[in-house]
Order: structure tokens, then C-alpha cells, then sequence
């Protein structure tokens, strides 16, 4: 069984000096550990995890993923996904991942459909999508759990038009696939009167965690991903995940040391994978870490404003950038390297140029080695700077391991919101940012956010530079 492991060795102060973490730092944080635990068994237990669940209960989910994919794969050049956060950070980790990185390009017979992402509302992008795919063999997967995502929804209101224009609109319903919550929202309301067919986001699955659900598995059975491998991946980790000492949970034991790091004054996680298909995997973590612990309040009410700082960066193109700073700036900051034991794929470097020595030396060496060496050599040069870090490996990138990585992230966030005493399930800090969205456009009930908008003062001349 492929299993992916966790080396904390340069996180500790043995290592790194004065700045890693103490057998005493863990002392001063046990006392949270069972009462964390016990916090994500209930929760798991009264339905406030469900996303937990969604490794073991999706059979009949997954058969009709299969058998939808398998029918509209042949019959539509290109599919694009509509959404925007978690409906389209976690789909295109998990292609990134496990598809060919210029799946596009390949020939008909190696790929499914072109897939492209429409991630956000900027005009020229959704213009320009127009421009290089043929809308009458296009199909759009519009993503949206509350069917009241603006940025989502705009674009379902413009393809539906410009589909129906280009092949009429009972044709036009067989283009559009939603994926939604069963009840509640626009979405499910459009796809039952449109006659779209759905896939539905189980009613207790938050956005960010929704990438095992239907929002991420729909997306990667269409383009030829095993869906299945990356559902047994994901309960092979959850197994490991359900033992509540520590540091014997891969999720637990990954959440207290960024947590000791936090009290350590580290509020700043570099997560650095050395594999370009795990590129995404840092974006999709930014929104998961951000957004799920990132908060004013904590769960008695109090103002504590607090949060790590996730930033992503990519071994070895980041050594050549962002890593002089890793390694010299300030002590607020530690690397999580993501390694990979074996490629699918590699290249050997060819012994010319030998008369001149360093160049010369790379020859007879793979890629493959090189890229391993610069990860060990950087985790090395970090330590060495007295900065915290440590390492993931996967035995090799495929489904299952890829399940195993995504879901001990998540279940770490779980576990993590607990230690900080907050709420990682809710975002409020965005939910400001929507209602004033609603308002200034124009939104029926947001008259009264639109009067204190419109009574904010009036920005400074003297402040501007023309």
C-alpha cells in the first residue's frame, strides 16, 4: 500500500537551533490535544463534517458520475467548468495532478474534452475563452452550492444565452450540467426548470471541502481521472486519521506542529511542493488554510484576530526566487516541502560539455535526481538558516496518494481550527465582501447595506497621485 509520510526532524530545535520548536512548546499546547480530538469526534458525529464522510458514501454517486462521463465524453470537444473558490481551485489541483500537463494538446484519442476553468468575471478572460473553443461543441459545468455566487452565475446567464443562440435551447439543456445543493438556492431551481441535468453537494459540505464531492470528482471523470482510486486514497487516510494520539494521526500530528509553530511566532506557512503536477495542490491549500483559519472572533466571542499566513511556492523555480527570503529574512515563517519518490516520467541528462566542469558534472545524472538533490539541498540550506521546515513525500503521484494528501488537509484544518479555539467551517470576512457586491449591483434586499456604503467617507484628494 502506497502511504505518504511526514519527516517533522527540521521543525525541531535540535536542528534548527533557537527558533524550531522544544519538547517544552509541545508541553505548553498538550493539554488542547484530547479536547480537540473529542471536539472533531462530535462534530464528525452530529453531521458538522459531513465532508468527512464523503470517502465511504458515495457509490451510487459515483456510478452516475461514471455513466454521465462516459456518454458526454464522445459527444462535446470542450468542457468547461464554471465556478470560482473551491469549485475551481480543487478540480484543478486534481487535474493538474493526474492528468498530463498538456492534456489540451494531445490528440483526440489520448484525452477527453479540452477542459478550461472560468475562475473569475474579468471580461477579456471569458472573451477570450470564446475565441478558442466552439460553443456548439462546448460542455459548461456550472458550479455553484447556493446558486447565488455572482461571479458563477453571471457566467451561467451568459453561456445559456449564447448556447441556445447557437443551438437552440432544447439542445442547449443537454450543455449544461449543474452541480448544486439539493434544495436550497437559484441553481437547483434553474436546473429542475431547465431540465439540466444535476449532481448534487451534500447539504453538510462547505466549499473548500466539497473536492471529494460531486464539485470535484464530476470534472475528473470527465476528462479520464480514476475517481474511484482518489475516494480509496482519501478512506485509506481516513483511517489513519481516526486515531486520536497525535502524534500517530498523519492530520493531527501536521495541524499541532503548525500550531506549536503559530505560538512559536511562525505565522507564515510556506507550502513548497518539488513536482510541477502538485503546482495547484498549494493553490487549493492557500483557499483551504485562509479561509477556514483566518478569524476576528474565537468560539466564546472574543476579538482575537488570528490566522497563519499560507503562501505557495514551487521547487525548484521558487529556489530562484522566493527562497533567499525563506532562508535570510525573519523567523516568521517555516517551509512544508512536498516531495515525490518516483516520476512517471524521466529524462537523462547527456554527458557533453565535459571540458568545462560546472556544467559538465551534471551529465550521466536524470532530472529526476536533480530535482530530488535541489529539494534535499534546499531543506538543508533552510535548515541550516535556523528556519523551520518539514516534508511530505508521496511514494509517486496517482489517485490514491493524491486522495490520501488532499484529505489529511482537510481533516488537519479540522483539527488546527480547534487548537486556535475558531470556527473553521464559516467565512464571515467573505460574506462582507458578497453583501457589498449585492448591494452596489443593485441587489433586491440590500437597500440598507447600500446606504452605508454610500455613507462612507469620501476619499482624500490629497492622498491620490494622478
Amino acid at each position: 500500500m502506497m502511504k505518504l509520510r511526514l519527516d517533522y526532524n527540521n521543525m525541531m530545535e535540535e536542528f534548527v537551533g533557537e527558533y524550531g520548536l522544544s519538547k517544552k512548546d509541545f508541553e505548553k499546547i498538550a493539554p488542547k490535544f484530547a479536547p480537540a480530538a473529542a471536539a472533531m469526534k462530535e462534530k464528525r458525529a452530529n453531521g458538522a463534517m459531513d465532508w468527512r464522510d464523503l470517502p465511504h458514501n458515495q457509490n451510487e454517486v459515483v456510478k452516475d458520475i461514471l455513466d454521465y462521463a462516459a456518454k458526454i465524453r464522445d459527444e462535446v470537444e470542450y468542457f468547461v467548468l464554471l465556478g470560482i473558490g473551491g469549485s475551481a481551485l480543487g478540480p484543478m489541483a486534481v487535474h493538474q495532478a493526474l492528468q498530463h500537463p498538456f492534456y489540451n494538446d494531445l490528440p483526440r484519442g489520448k484525452r477527453g474534452p479540452k477542459f478550461y476553468i472560468a475562475d473569475n468575471v474579468d471580461p477579456e478572460r471569458l472573451t477570450y475563452l470564446f475565441q478558442v473553443v466552439d460553443i456548439s461543441k462546448c460542455l459548461f459545468n456550472v458550479v455553484s452550492k447556493s446558486g447565488a455566487t455572482s461571479e458563477t452565475m453571471s457566467q451561467l446567464m451568459i453561456v445559456k444565452k449564447m448556447l441556445e443562440s447557437a443551438i437552440g435551447k432544447e439542445k442547449a439543456k443537454e450543455r449544461i450540467v449543474a452541480t448544486t445543493d439539493a434544495k436550497v438556492g437559484n441553481l437547483i431551481k434553474i436546473a429542475a426548470d431547465e431540465g439540466y441535468k444535476t449532481f448534487i453537494i451534500p447539504t453538510g459540505v462547505g466549499g473548500r471541502f466539497s473536492l471529494l464531492s460531486p464539485v470535484g470528482l464530476l470534472p475528473a471523470a470527465i476528462c479520464g481521472i480514476d475517481i474511484k482510486g482518489l475516494l480509496e486514497g482519501a478512506a485509506f487516510m481516513d483511517e489513519l486519521c481516526n486515531e486520536d494520539e497525535v502524534f500517530e494521526n498523519p492530520a493531527y500530528a501536521y495541524a499541532a506542529l503548525n500550531y506549536a509553530a503559530l505560538c512559536k511566532g511562525a505565522n507564515i506557512c510556506v507550502m513548497m511542493p518539488y513536482a510541477d503536477k502538485l503546482k495547484y495542490i498549494s493553490d487549493w491549500y492557500v483557499q483551504l488554510w485562509a479561509e477556514s483559519l483566518g478569524k476576528k472572533y474565537d468560539n466564546d466571542g472574543n476579538v482575537v484576530n488570528v490566522g497563519p499566513t499560507p503562501i505557495k511556492a514551487l521547487g525548484a523555480t521558487d529556489q530562484h526566487a522566493q527562497v533567499q527570503l525563506f532562508a535570510e529574512g525573519p523567523f516568521d515563517k517555516f517551509v512544508v516541502f512536498v516531495g515525490v519518490d518516483k516520476f512517471h516520467e524521466d529524462i537523462e541528462i547527456p554527458k557533453i560539455f565535459g571540458d568545462m566542469p560546472n556544467i559538465g558534472f551534471l551529465g550521466g545524472h536524470t532530472h529526476g535526481a536533480l530535482l530530488k538533490t535541489e529539494q534535499m539541498a534546499t531543506e538543508f540550506a533552510i535548515m541550516k538558516s535556523g528556519k523551520m521546515n518539514m516534508t511530505i513525500t508521496l511514494p509517486e503521484v496517482n489517485a490514491h496518494t493524491l486522495g490520501q494528501l488532499l484529505y489529511m488537509f482537510e481533516v488537519a484544518t479540522g483539527f488546527m481550527g480547534e487548537l486556535m479555539n475558531i470556527n473553521a467551517f464559516d467565512q464571515p470576512g467573505v460574506e462582507e465582501g458578497k453583501n457589498a457586491t449585492y448591494a452596489m449591483m443593485g441587489h433586491p434586499g440590500y437597500e440598507e447595506k447600500k446606504k452605508e456604503l454610500d455613507g462612507a467617507p469620501d476619499k482624500k484628494k490629497e492622498y491620490m497621485i494622478d
